[in-house]
């Protein structure tokens, strides 16, 4: 979703360049993850910093990029693959430790698992771009996802475990959609300011005309 969501606005040749570039290297980054998994759960306040960047993240995928003539595709693409793997860091630490007790300690088997997972990424990416040209709800449905996720995150940070612990099981899930509302909401106002201030811009009269 988050690959599909970087790539939606880049023109078709850089779509496939950045899906593919994307999801090879974010499943490069798993592997050194998965490395590193279980030290890095364990650190206080990760959680809460990477749910953070997830809603910063969500509301960004949710707002319409802004012409600017001064940028080359090139940038463009680099910029999505760098939102790629921002999202996916975030996201992996907690999947990483299940794909590391699925391969039984075993890099070589890791490896193997991660990269014959590089194809599927990379069609389910492409089916993605396509369904939200043609219903862009699933735009919004995306980045609210994210938001979900990064609510979730932030509850099960290690640093506020002592607080959280004090209450029922079901407040995670009202904490991450809390998070998929402040994406949807932010992000549909802030796109909503951008369109407003690019109308105004083009109905501004030319004062150079006489």
């Amino acid at each position: 979703m988050v690959i599909a969501l970087a790539a939606r606005s880049l023109p078709q040749k850089q779509q496939k360049l950045a899906i593919f570039w994307g999801s090879a290297a974010a499943i490069i980054m798993r592997i050194i993850l998965t490395v590193f998994a279980v030290a890095l759960l364990a650190l206080p306040w990760l959680k809460l910093i990477g749910s953070v960047l997830l809603l910063w993240i969500g509301v960004k995928l949710l707002v319409p990029e802004e012409e600017d003539p001064n940028v080359s595709a090139s940038d463009n693409l680099i910029a999505a693959i760098k939102t790629i793997l921002i999202a996916d860091l975030v996201m992996s630490l907690d999947n990483v430790i299940a794909v590391a007790a699925a391969a039984g300690g075993s890099l070589v088997l890791l490896i193997i698992g991660l990269g014959i997972s590089i194809p599927l990424v990379i069609f389910g990416a492409t089916l993605l771009v396509k369904v939200m040209e043609r219903y862009p709800v699933i735009i919004v449905i995306g980045a609210g996802l994210i938001g979900f996720v990064a609510g979730e995150m932030a509850w099960e940070d290690k640093a506020i475990h002592a607080w959280t612990q004090n209450f029922p099981e079901w407040t995670k899930y009202v904490c991450a959609v809390l998070g998929a509302a402040f994406v949807v909401f932010l992000g549909k106002w802030i796109a909503r300011r951008q369109h407003a201030r690019t109308a105004a811009g083009n109905e501004s009269p030319d004062t150079n005309v006489p």
